[in-house]
């Protein structure tokens, strides 16, 4: 997997066009992921709380089961 990160400087538009052209041409596709800020203040709270909410139940042990099963570990 490739991350890039944008400089803090101004790019010109057409250098990113290029740029995605080239990852395009070497069969990425882009797109666009968004994910819990977890810089937010509350963030360790409305974590604790999902967890709450789940934590113990059967429907939750089935997935941990099929997550574990299905894992690769090296140990």
């Amino acid at each position: 997997m490739m991350i890039s990160r944008m400089s803090s400087t101004r790019q010109s538009p057409e250098k990113f066009r290029r740029y995605r052209a080239r990852l395009k041409a070497r069969g990425l596709r882009q797109i666009q992921l968004w994910v819990p800020d977890t810089t937010r203040p509350d963030f360790v709270d409305e974590l604790r709380r999902q967890v709450a909410r789940v934590e113990g139940r059967p429907d939750d042990e089935a997935s941990l089961d099929l997550i574990e099963q299905a894992a690769v570990w090296d140990d």
